[in-house]
């Protein structure tokens, strides 16, 4: 026991951990050896390997709904996004808001091209379905380790990260997949050159859109991470603040019209978020660097 009225042990994986004295006998837990942390790491693996599995099967039986209603959707000028991006431009009148005729003709030149797409679009569909799971798994592997306020904090993160890769995916497939079509699909470098994009090409650039956008929402919890440790502070994103801005507007400009609307729409939602993760570094940054930047 220390002199401030906590006592030490060791936890499942070799971490001390420390809570207060309670005068109850605590529960004697044994150090694992590493043979034992690889064992608990493959099992916690193999669980997620079964969960991604197991959707990829699903999206696998249901790949024609996922090409024709979600992936190939965003393709088509009666895609809701365009509807809704038409009406506010009548709106407001302006028309750059009501975005060209799409209609990307989709064509396959690889005999397997089609089947090959569908095992990967399963995949990737397995896994983005299984995310909420992968990220209680990843907490219940290091939770042992965690002090038991760090429980309690880690367990709102499975919750909130989940919920922002999810609201990334929402967001880039309703916005940013419909824009970044619409500049790449129309984009000519000659009357006399037309497109017809190869399915493989049409799919890579979707997911990517896609899967690149939910990661960025999960910069809240980058920044949390960071912050903890003391790499990132408050203070230093705030003087970033013009860098980072500069940055939201060049992403914003590449993918959107020529239009100061289109671009706001596309903005605001982005630096929303980074001035989220500037709050966020200022709740959890030690106190002595809060002391020292004011």
């Amino acid at each position: 026991m220390s002199a401030n009225g906590y006592f030490c042990r060791y936890n499942p994986y070799g971490m001390k951990s420390k809570s207060r004295e309670t005068g109850e006998n605590e529960e004697k837990v044994n150090e694992m050896t590493f043979w034992e942390h690889l064992t608990e790491l493959r099992a916690r693996l193999i669980r997620i390997f079964l969960s991604v599995l197991v959707f990829a099967i699903l999206a696998f039986i249901y790949s024609r709904f996922i090409f024709d209603k979600i992936l190939l959707a965003p393709k088509n000028s009666d895609f809701i996004t365009y509807k809704w991006l038409c009406s506010l431009g009548r709106f407001l009148h302006v028309d750059s808001l009501c975005l060209q005729k799409v209609n990307i003709e989709i064509i396959n030149i690889n005999l397997s091209g089609q089947f090959m797409t569908d095992m990967y679009i399963s995949i990737f569909a397995g896994i983005i379905l299984a995310i909420p799971y992968i990220f209680w798994q990843v907490w219940k592997f290091i939770k042992p380790a965690l002090y038991e306020k760090e429980q309690r904090y880690a367990r709102s993160a499975v919750f909130i990260m989940s919920a922002l890769f999810f609201l990334g995916i929402l967001f880039s497939y309703y916005f940013m997949v419909p824009w970044t079509l619409n500049f790449l699909g129309t984009y000519q470098v000659s009357s006399s050159v037309s497109n017809q994009i190869t399915l493989s090409s049409y799919i890579s650039t979707v997911v990517s859109v896609i899967l690149s956008v939910g990661v960025v929402f999960e910069l809240p919890v980058v920044v949390y991470v960071l912050a903890k440790i003391g790499i990132v502070t408050s203070s230093f994103m705030k003087k970033s603040r013009k860098y980072a801005f500069i940055i939201v507007l060049i992403v914003a400009a590449i993918i959107t019209p020529p239009d100061v609307f289109s671009q706001i729409i596309v903005t605001i939602p982005l630096w929303l978020l980074y001035e989220v993760s500037i709050i966020v570094a200022k709740r959890v940054e030690p106190k002595d660097i809060i002391a020292d930047t004011e």
